[in-house]
Order: structure tokens, then C-alpha cells, then sequence
């Protein structure tokens, strides 16, 4: 097996690992108040937080700036609670009329977090000085695993809403929700105080 297949191999099971849940739980409530119709928007937020993350591991992969891991640890329960609780805000609302900057911003900035996150588990697996080719293909099993997910997420979103019926409010509501049910408890295991 060559090193870029191997990397991609890692970076794919890596966000699809059960353990990692984390990462499952930050594309529901990205996606959660999305439909298929709207895959343009979502094509974007996914990109932007690739572009993020891909960053972050760039710059701490070859040591130019580094996070403690125990900080970036905290902080990405705090971007899926966050990203949970603007899907509260705006569960009434139509995301077709809506400007989408500061949401497109956001989840840069979140991508760049969770990027220090993966950069803490890249580091240990990518040893040596040739750090390019894996780091490529870990980004890129990142970023098709991402893609699984987000797609596993609208299918389900479309199930509920037009098979079951369940309003388009009432699966925001209920999915993000739940998640800030299951991320709560990460939050108070990694605080920082």
C-alpha cells in the first residue's frame, strides 16, 4: 500500500471512527437546517471548513504555529454547541432568503479548529520529513468522509421531513437539540477552569 493511499485510508477512518464522534456531531448541525435542493450552500460551508481545517494542519504539521491541545480539546465542543444553538435561532426561518457571510465565516474559523484537533493525531501517526504526501492524503480521506456524512445527513433529514412528515422546524429543533444533549457532557470533561 503507498503512503497516500494508506494516509487517506487513516484520514477517512479517523472522522468515521466511532470514537471520534465529534465530527459526526458538527456536520449534523451544520447541515441539519439544509435540504438537497440547497447543495450549493452546502457544497460551500463543507469546502470553507475543509479549507479551515486543512490550515490548521499545515501550519502545525510543519510547526509553525501550534495550539495546546488542550484548549482546541474545549473549543470544539463549544463551535458544535454554537453552530447547535444559531440552528435554535433560526429554525423558523427560511434558509433560501438568508444572507450566509457570518455562517460562512463561522465555519471557516470552526474548520480551523478542528483542524488543530486532527493535526494533534496527524502529528503521531506522520512521522519523518516527508510530511506533504500524507498530510494530502489525510485531507483528502478527511474530506470524502466528510462528504458520506453530510450526504448520511440529508438523506436522513429527507426521510424525516417528507416520508415522516416531520416539519423542517421540529428537525432542527429535535436533531440539534439531541446534539447539544450528547456534546454538553464533552464540554464539561474538557473545561478548561
Amino acid at each position: 500500500m503507498n503512503q497516500l493511499q494508506l494516509f487517506f485510508e487513516l484520514g477517512l477512518t479517523h472522522v468515521l471512527d466511532i470514537n471520534a464522534y465529534d465530527h459526526v456531531l458538527f456536520f449534523i448541525v451544520l447541515v441539519a437546517v439544509y435540504s438537497f435542493k440547497e447543495w450549493q450552500k452546502v457544497l460551500a460551508l463543507v469546502t470553507l471548513f475543509t479549507i479551515g481545517h486543512t490550515l490548521s494542519l499545515i501550519v502545525s504539521s510543519f510547526g509553525i504555529f501550534t495550539v495546546d491541545s488542550s484548549i482546541i480539546e474545549f473549543l470544539i465542543p463549544v463551535t458544535i454547541i454554537l453552530a447547535a444553538v444559531y440552528n435554535l435561532k433560526i429554525a423558523d426561518k427560511n434558509t433560501t432568503a438568508r444572507k450566509h457571510y457570518g455562517q460562512y465565516i463561522a465555519t471557516l474559523f470552526f474548520g480551523l479548529i478542528h483542524g488543530f484537533g486532527f493535526s494533534t493525531y496527524f502529528k503521531m501517526i506522520a512521522t519523518g520529513d516527508q510530511k506533504v504526501l500524507p498530510l494530502v492524503g489525510f485531507a483528502a480521506g478527511i474530506e470524502v468522509s466528510q462528504i458520506l456524512v453530510v450526504l448520511a445527513v440529508l438523506g436522513i433529514s429527507f426521510v424525516c421531513q417528507s416520508l415522516l412528515s416531520i416539519s423542517r422546524r421540529d428537525w432542527i429543533i429535535v436533531s440539534s437539540s439531541i446534539v447539544i444533549g450528547i456534546v454538553l457532557p464533552i464540554l464539561f470533561e474538557n473545561w478548561l477552569w
